[in-house]
């Protein structure tokens, strides 16, 4: 099917357990959704070996973690997260709304792949607090 309305599709949630509310579409080679996160919320951190993944933010504004980078991303701003790189986001403000485009799509979960740092719940909190803080001043710089 070559058309899809993005009203009509199913939102489901990832066997991975991440935070979001994604509505999934899969090709041959390619894996997409739209993606709505709420307050302070996000994937575990974490990297896929093998899917090479773009983020284009839709609406809101999200602190992201990308390899040993980290920034503000809104509106307009795309995301390049190549294979083995480490990342994470969490939302700043009430919501953000996010499409992710991943490849290959051996498996059409989004959640697949899915690789986990043993520190991972101390960058989630870090994450967290320093979208909290942000959203407290109001956003902050991109």
């Amino acid at each position: 099917m070559p058309f899809y309305k993005t009203s009509e599709l199913k939102t489901v949630t990832l066997a991975s357990g991440s935070a979001g509310e994604f509505q999934p579409v899969a090709g041959e080679r390619m894996k997409a959704s739209l993606v709505t996160f709420r307050r302070e919320k996000g994937s575990v951190p974490h990297w896929h070996e093998k899917e090479e993944q773009f983020i284009l933010v839709l609406e809101g504004r999200r602190y992201m973690l990308v390899g040993e980078e980290e920034r503000v991303v809104g509106p307009g701003d795309l995301v390049h997260i190549p294979p083995g790189t480490l990342h994470s986001g969490r939302t700043i403000g009430e919501k953000a709304l996010v499409f992710v485009v991943k490849s290959p799509a051996e498996d059409k979960d989004l959640g697949a792949d899915q690789h986990f740092p043993p520190n991972a719940k101390e960058i989630a909190a870090r994450l967290e607090a320093k979208a909290r803080e942000l959203g407290a001043r109001g956003g902050g710089p991109s």
